[in-house]
């Protein structure tokens, strides 16, 4: 995605509203959503904006050197709300403000809460910890989706499930610990940690926080401003001072990577949505699994961190991925029974039977994924 061509972003901000909007789709649109070229086309752009989203905070926080992680999260947030202002003010959108808002002001708050401490948390840990093993430990985000499941749900995974599951915990588990001599400190793996439970707890409430189905628009619309909020104490005591410093001494070159980033974070919410609506949920689960390994294979080149990985690392990933890889499968396999509903986010469990729209990853951050 191209910082200099906005026709992208504004023509996918259109094709989202228009998938969101309550009127059936045009004919045109109908059609060319089951061409292969565009699917294949989503699925490219997908990818490639959650790897990039993923590169570029990284680089952008490490080593260009803008070390301010909670001001780059609130501009994300705040970019992503005033972008999608112009389309939730339209009037299919407008009608449906107070009512919702009125009903689930609990839910919203409580996942802007989650989707903050989400993003901030991640973010924050790639100051301390490589990408590569931010993602292994991302990839554990079934696991703590799962446990909610548990507790909040009363359901409980398949043996099958569990084992998988298991298998999760120690490939991360493993990678943590010889990680944390090796390529990181305990810190930013604590964090990386916290992000990662509060990504699944948020996707494992979602179902009792919220009692009327959001569209991905909105729930990113009503949220990223008070995510943004709650943040702000916490940028102002950790980083406002030290960014008026850096502001005085530095060009604004950085000024640049950030509005990239925040295209690239709009760009990355706004593609997953259409790409569960032209594909599947389980596709959009394979592709995530695609995208850990295109992203520890593009780090250990791009960003020099092939160096920092040990044999034992080696393993731990190598297990964490194949973990995931089962608890896909086995989700893969419950979601093609024509009585039950696969999940819409990725490890996620079942939600009660009922259709989910996507929130905003990530989520790792976010990883934002």
């Amino acid at each position: 995605v191209s910082p200099h061509r906005f026709g992208a972003p504004a023509a996918l901000l259109c094709a989202a509203a228009m998938s969101a909007s309550p009127g059936p789709p045009t004919g045109i649109l109908n059609a060319l959503e089951r061409t292969l070229v565009y699917k294949v086309f989503i699925i490219l752009v997908y990818t490639g904006s959650n790897i990039s989203l993923n590169m570029l905070n990284k680089w952008t926080l490490s080593l260009y050197g803008f070390r301010f992680p909670l001001a780059m999260s609130m501009a994300h947030m705040g970019f992503s709300f005033c972008a999608l202002a112009p389309i939730m003010a339209l009037p299919s959108f407008r009608s449906l403000h107070a009512v919702t808002l009125r009903k689930q002001w609990p839910g919203v708050l409580s996942i802007a809460g989650f989707f903050a401490v989400n993003v901030g948390f991640n973010n924050i840990s790639l100051l301390n910890i490589p990408l590569s093993l931010n993602q292994v430990i991302r990839a554990s985000i079934p696991v703590v989706a799962a446990a909610g499941s548990v507790f909040i749900e009363q359901k409980k995974p398949s043996s099958h499930e569990f084992f998988s599951l298991v298998v999760i915990v120690a490939g991360v588990a493993m990678a943590c610990w010889e990680g944390q001599d090796q390529a990181a400190s305990f810190y930013g793996i604590a964090l990386c940690l916290i992000g990662t439970v509060s990504n699944g707890l948020m996707m494992s409430t979602i179902g009792k926080l919220m009692t009327e189905k959001l569209d991905a628009l909105r729930l990113t619309f009503y949220t990223a401003p008070l995510a943004c909020v709650l943040l702000l104490p916490f940028y102002f005591g950790m980083e406002h001072h030290a960014l008026t410093q850096y502001q005085a001494t530095h060009s604004t070159g950085y000024i640049s990577l950030v509005l990239l980033g925040c295209i690239n974070a709009l760009v990355y919410n706004l593609v997953h949505v259409l790409v569960i609506k032209v594909t599947s949920a389980v596709t959009t689960t394979v592709i995530g699994e695609m995208k850990i390994v295109l992203i520890l294979m593009l780090s250990a080149g791009l960003l020099d961190e092939a160096g920092i990985w040990t044999t034992k690392m080696l393993v731990g990933c190598t297990t964490a991925i194949l973990g995931f890889c089962l608890y896909s499968h086995v989700r893969l396999q419950k979601s093609a029974q024509p009585a039950q509903q696969g999940p819409l986010i990725r490890g996620v469990p079942d939600l009660g039977g009922q259709e989910r729209s996507p929130l905003m990853p990530g989520g790792k951050g976010t990883s934002e994924a």
